[in-house]
């Protein structure tokens, strides 16, 4: 069996550190393909699969999954010859904690050898990206539209660094001060409108905080919450049910199901996948029922 790793030189934090001091061992026993810029890691995937190397590995948070499970489906049957394993080394890594991925780096390294695999669903997103020409994009874990995709856009990199996840909800707190999005969505029966929507394929969202109940990575359907008002009140509201690890009520947020999503928005609209901005509404999601091949930590 043939791995890949795949990582940034460069990235900062602890988990970075402790990886780096470890890349002889680990290079021992794979290949190792360094990224050089922004977005360098799809392209690698992409290259890693048409080399033939079983498993290819995403060495980072969840934007390097992103970028790798792209380029995954950039191969020809990507998804079909090989298999996303996951490092986590980010800031938040959800997708990671979805899985139930460690982040000590000697034991994510010895479920990556073993090979154990789950295949889980596969959403995709086709969105108005630059200039509004439409582009497609897979994701991991979820994805979110307004409120929380201002937010990213506002997230200080340097604070991210020093604070971790707390730089988000201080990115969020200023994103409350600008005028709220109106986003409407729906599945065909079921539509709900709101200044914010978040669409999920696990059930985790900014860490462990179960914003998607119901969904299922093997289910062949995303999950969809709605929040009608997008304000310090819902914000207060919602941070402590979360803590707290209470489901939210129907008078904070609508949920609902779906195999595929249309949203559209009354106002430019910011549209952001596994925790990055990728471009604005409108935008059409849709999901393959156990089309990505993961490893996982095995049983016992």
């Amino acid at each position: 069996m043939r791995t890949c790793v795949i990582f940034n030189p460069t990235a900062k934090g602890d988990k970075a550190r402790r990886f780096r001091r470890n890349l002889d061992r680990i290079g021992a026993e794979c290949t190792l393909k360094q990224t050089t810029h922004a977005g360098a890691a799809r392209t690698l995937a992409a290259e890693a699969v048409q080399e033939g190397f079983n498993i290819i590995v995403a060495a980072g948070g969840d934007g390097t999954v992103n970028e790798v499970l792209n380029g995954i489906g950039d191969a020809p049957d990507g998804f079909k010859r090989a298999c996303l394993g996951v490092f986590p080394l980010g800031t938040v890594n959800v997708f990671a904690k979805e899985l139930g991925l460690p982040t000590e780096i000697s034991q994510a390294w010895e479920i990556i050898k073993a090979g154990q695999e789950t295949t889980i669903d596969l959403p995709a997103v086709k969105f108005a990206g630059a200039g509004g020409a439409s582009e497609s994009r897979y994701f991991a874990q979820l994805a979110g539209a307004g409120l929380d995709a201002r937010a990213i856009e506002l997230v200080d990199w340097q604070l991210k660094k020093k604070l971790g996840p707390l730089a988000y909800v201080w990115a969020g707190m200023m994103a409350l001060r600008g005028k709220p999005a109106q986003i409407t969505v729906t599945n065909g029966t079921s539509s709900a409108t709101g200044a914010l929507v978040l669409v999920g394929n696990g059930r985790f969202y900014g860490g462990r905080y179960r914003v998607f109940p119901e969904a299922d990575l093997q289910d062949g359907q995303l999950e969809v919450v709605v929040f009608p008002r997008a304000n310090w009140l819902t914000l207060a509201r919602c941070s402590g049910m979360f803590l707290a690890g209470q489901a939210l009520p129907a008078s904070v947020a609508k949920s609902f199901k779906a195999h595929t999503l249309t949203l559209t928005s009354t106002s430019p609209t910011p549209l952001e996948v596994d925790g990055d901005n990728i471009g604005h509404l409108p935008a059409v999601m849709s999901i393959q029922r156990q089309a990505l091949r993961v490893v996982v930590p095995g049983k016992g």
